[in-house]
């Protein structure tokens, strides 16, 4: 592979700018069985949570136009055994390897930071998306001021960069940004998510048992596109780049935008080496272009 793609990202140096996104790749081990995934710039993780979780009951996943809807709900094996049973099978790996941290309470984010600290990762992506249930379930990362709070206390523990997942269903998503980069973050992700719905006529009742769920997929990327150039716009810090990123030519528009990463998400489920096609049309199309580094297009809207 050529040096075209070769990105930096907060200090750390990805081969290439595509990383596969928390919750559609497992730990690496289910899709390294379809494709080489050193091929790849990064994984990042399942969202893990300090004690292992089941996820929701009924429905978990729902195909939509252009999409998909999924109510999950953080199912998890724990980070204590993901230290122990995959942890050092991805750090072999010539990729970065981002870990997702989720939690339901400040302190479940302080404890599995610290568990973190403990090993070697190359950056920590923090889903500040997670129901709060000490405050009746209300998102942190919807409301700029809760959101602080999260940031700041992670930041001043947590030994790995540090990128803060944002949620598109947040008031402010340029707001939120902000924060996270006056708290310290050393990047954002964006988007997860966006909340919707879904009903099955013939049980006259929501399709999820908890009502709403999490579209992804084709359909949200313009939206997502949007919301990312507007948050480039407005912080120093690098940005990863995700939702409905499916082709090659989403992918740059992303960069365009002024992305550093691009994730690959829902597209994974589609053809599981998308990323591979993803990566490979990119580096044709730099090359195309007379550009010596990806970085030339970056940003130029």
């Amino acid at each position: 592979m050529s040096e075209r793609l070769k990105t930096e990202f907060a200090g750390v140096e990805f081969k290439n700018p595509v990383v596969l996104a928390s919750g559609t790749c497992g730990f690496g081990r289910e899709l390294n069985e379809y494709f080489d995934i050193e091929r790849l710039g990064g994984l990042c993780s399942k969202g893990l949570l300090e004690h292992p979780v089941a996820g929701n009951d009924g429905i978990r996943i729902w195909e939509t136009p252009s999409g998909i809807m999924n109510s999950v709900g953080l199912e998890n094996p724990g980070i204590d055994a993901y230290i122990e049973k995959d942890l050092d099978w991805i750090n072999a790996k010539n990729l970065v390897n981002i870990v997702n941290l989720g939690g339901h309470s400040i302190d479940d984010y302080i404890s599995g930071a610290e568990k973190l600290n403990r090993v070697h990762v190359d950056m920590v992506e923090l889903n500040i998306s997670c129901p709060n249930v000490k405050e009746g379930g209300m998102n942190f990362g919807t409301k700029t001021e809760v959101a602080r709070e999260i940031v700041k206390e992670i930041r001043a523990i947590c030994r790995h960069k540090l990128v803060i997942k944002l949620s598109p269903n947040a008031e402010d998503i340029v707001s939120l940004a902000k924060m996270c980069e006056e708290e310290g973050a050393d990047g954002v992700s964006l988007t997860n998510t966006f909340l919707g719905m879904a009903i099955d006529l013939k049980k006259k009742a929501p399709v999820f048992n908890n009502v709403y769920a999490g579209l992804s997929g084709p359909a949200i990327k313009p939206i997502a596109l949007r919301m990312v150039h507007q948050v480039c716009k407005n912080v120093s810090i690098p940005v990863m780049g995700l939702g409905g990123i499916t082709t090659w030519q989403d992918a740059m528009e992303f960069i365009m935008a002024g992305a550093t990463i691009v994730q690959v998400g829902t597209a994974s489920f589609m053809k599981p080496d998308i990323s591979m096609d993803i990566i490979d049309g990119m580096e044709k199309y730099v090359e195309a272009e007379g550009c010596a580094n990806i970085s030339e297009l970056r940003g130029i809207l």
